[in-house]
């Protein structure tokens, strides 16, 4: 089954062959030809522009979202408004807490933005609930991958509690173009603020210093690292 872009007054683009998506599931080789045909019938193929909410607050329960295109960003937000980055998702990635009312141990509300222009594939919440129910392999699947998210969880956390702001903005630099392949990062000062938990005014002031001291280069909307062994050294 192929489907054509989903989107706002915009001209589909790629077809996306929902069926390839699903076989990079890790449950799917357990489904039944029945449920792999319900499940392929009832996928959505969503657009989402970047900054537009994909999950909100307030009990929101989507089902499984698998990213195609673009980047996701699963964060909490507190009361007075500010901001904690749990994990970000890249194509080929699959978000199981949009689907948390599934999970009888989750009892937090994950907001999830698109941080760029993104398609994912949506499996409803009551197809997924389905499969939880009656297939031990989706719901064995579903908990272990929500656990590899609550790694990253963790990981995000220690950095948050136990480096300063320098050695957070660093680590993220350095995983970014240790994922990407490469030392240039296309991301504001804001975005990237964001993603540590910080303000841009306080990243933009990091960032010039770490530039003062020829680690960085800094240009219109990103990052080049010139000096990756000094800045691993600093956040060891």
């Amino acid at each position: 089954m192929t489907y054509e872009r989903v989107t706002d007054g915009m001209i589909p683009q790629n077809p996306v062959d929902v069926t390839e998506v699903c076989e990079r599931l890790p449950f799917w080789p357990h489904l039944s030809p029945q449920e792999r045909e319900r499940v392929t019938e009832r996928m959505t193929l969503l657009h989402y522009k970047a900054g537009q909410t994909v999950r909100g607050g307030n009990g929101d329960c989507l089902g499984l979202v698998i990213v195609v295109q673009g980047v996701l960003r699963a964060y909490l937000l507190s009361p007075n408004g500010r901001e904690i980055t749990l994990y970000r998702m890249k194509a080929g990635d699959y978000c199981v807490l949009a689907a948390s009312c599934v999970l009888d141990a989750i009892s937090f509300d994950t907001m999830v933005d698109a941080e760029e222009d993104s398609d994912v594939l949506l499996l409803p919440v009551d197809v997924y609930a389905s499969l939880m129910r009656n297939n031990l392999y989706v719901e064995r699947d579903t908990y272990k991958m929500a656990t590899e998210r609550f790694s990253d969880v963790v990981a995000g956390l220690e950095r948050l509690a136990f480096m300063n702001l320098e050695q957070r903005l660093i680590s993220f630099l350095l995983d970014e173009t240790a994922e990407n392949g490469s030392n240039t990062i296309h991301m504001t000062h804001e975005q990237i603020a964001v993603n540590i938990g910080s303000a841009r005014e306080v990243v933009s002031r990091s960032l010039k210093s770490l530039a003062a001291r020829g680690w960085v280069e800094l240009f219109r909307g990103g990052v080049r690292l010139k000096d990756k062994e000094m800045l691993y050294q600093l956040i060891q």
